[in-house]
């Protein structure tokens, strides 16, 4: 219940009905009829407003509530002056359960009767009279429904507010539902990249080697160093697959920094593939963002990895330069070479270039049959 309008009202009305026996009891005059209105008033307030919440949801009912309302309050100001003390009930009934411009009519009928109420003793016999009275009522009538517009225009206001803040919110959601979705993508490219360069990059390797064994059963000696460096491959590939579920860098980057993450990883190759890898560092090295060092890391992984299955190449250069504004990394071999244009679908080249352009970086391939290949990544430093 609204204590406002359920206390209100009738503690005004107790307090009219005792001025009245006050006022005119001793005077003799008749109470009766003046305390039955005030009954009726409170009955009426009782019965439609006070045990019907629900119907304060219904316009029409508060309607014809309300007429009757100030229609009541009419009459007892008629009786008696001091009943226009209850007119503060009737601009809560009018604020509280009328809607707009409802509500702007109903607070300019109380000001009408809280007029009359104070110009009950103006002659209106007279002309001036009249004047006198409409004045008073005017100057009720006029700031009433001027603070009545202007709480409108104020709930207007604070209801516009609500409707852009909850906009708000469901745009928010949006974006947060959008940004999971991104994530999500982003996180499902993550991990094929991931796999990509160390579970099938390993098992590449791996396969290899034992192929290589099974040409060499007859060769003890070279047997066990097909079957020792598939062994390290596997180790390495374990220890990297295990790395990749931690979202950790990769392992050469933990204990070295990317010039000589790039020679450890070239020298391992070299000594898997038997194919020379010469290392070059060019420029002076500065810290460059683990974000580039992994990418650049990751992208000497899968050039490398290209030539050993594809180029047949002689020999592999890799130089890595850092320039004024970004370092680049450049692999390039003496193979067969082949087309681009045929070639780029791999996954593992659109890994690559995901990599280095996630980065704001550029990747370029060069490559035609029988001259060789290069490719070369740069990122921006810092």
């Amino acid at each position: 219940m609204d204590w406002v309008t359920g206390v209100v009202p009738y503690a005004l009305l107790a307090a009219l009905a005792g001025m009245t026996v006050a006022f005119r009891v001793p005077d003799g005059e008749p109470v009766v009829a003046d305390l039955v209105l005030c009954a009726l008033v409170a009955l009426w307030i009782l019965c439609v407003h006070t045990l019907r919440p629900g119907w304060r949801e219904r316009p029409r009912v508060m309607a014809v509530f309300f007429t009757v309302l100030v229609a009541l309050m009419a009459v007892l100001v008629l009786r008696a002056p001091w009943f226009g003390f209850f007119s503060p009930a009737g601009y809560l009934f009018a604020f509280r359960v009328l809607r707009w411009p409802w509500r702007l009519a109903g607070v300019a009928a109380v000001s009408v009767v809280a007029g009359t109420a104070q110009a009950y003793g103006v002659d209106k016999s007279t002309a001036l009279g009249w004047l006198v009275y409409a004045a008073v009522v005017t100057a009720n009538v006029v700031p009433l429904c001027l603070f009545a517009w202007y709480a409108w225009r104020d709930d207007e206001r604070t209801a516009e507010r609500l409707r852009m803040l909850a906009e708000n919110a469901a745009l928010h959601e949006r974006l947060v539902a959008r940004a999971k979705e991104a994530g999500v993508h982003e996180e499902r490219q993550r991990m094929a990249r991931e796999i990509h360069d160390t579970l099938a990059q390993g098992l590449t390797g791996i396969i290899s080697q034992l192929r290589a064994a099974e040409q060499a059963v007859d060769e003890p000696e070279v047997l066990r160093r097909h079957l020792g460096t598939a062994t390290g491959l596997a180790r390495e590939s374990l220890t990297e697959a295990r790395r990749s579920v931690d979202a950790l860098r990769p392992a050469p980057l933990r204990v070295a920094r990317l010039g000589e993450a790039l020679a450890d990883v070239a020298e391992r190759w070299s000594a898997r593939h038997g194919v020379p890898v010469q290392v070059t560092t060019t420029g002076t090295v500065r810290p460059v963002g683990p974000g580039a060092e992994d990418a650049l890391l990751r992208a000497a992984q899968e050039a490398l990895a290209n030539v050993a299955k594809h180029a047949r190449a002689g020999r592999v250069g890799v130089t890595l330069s850092y320039l004024d504004t970004e370092v680049a990394l450049d692999v390039r071999d003496d193979g067969g070479g082949f087309d681009p244009a045929r070639r780029g679908s791999g996954f593992g080249l659109i890994a690559m270039r995901q990599r280095i352009e996630g980065l704001s970086g550029t990747l370029q391939i060069e490559s035609e049959p029988g001259a060789g290949a290069g490719i070369s990544a740069r990122v921006p430093i810092g």
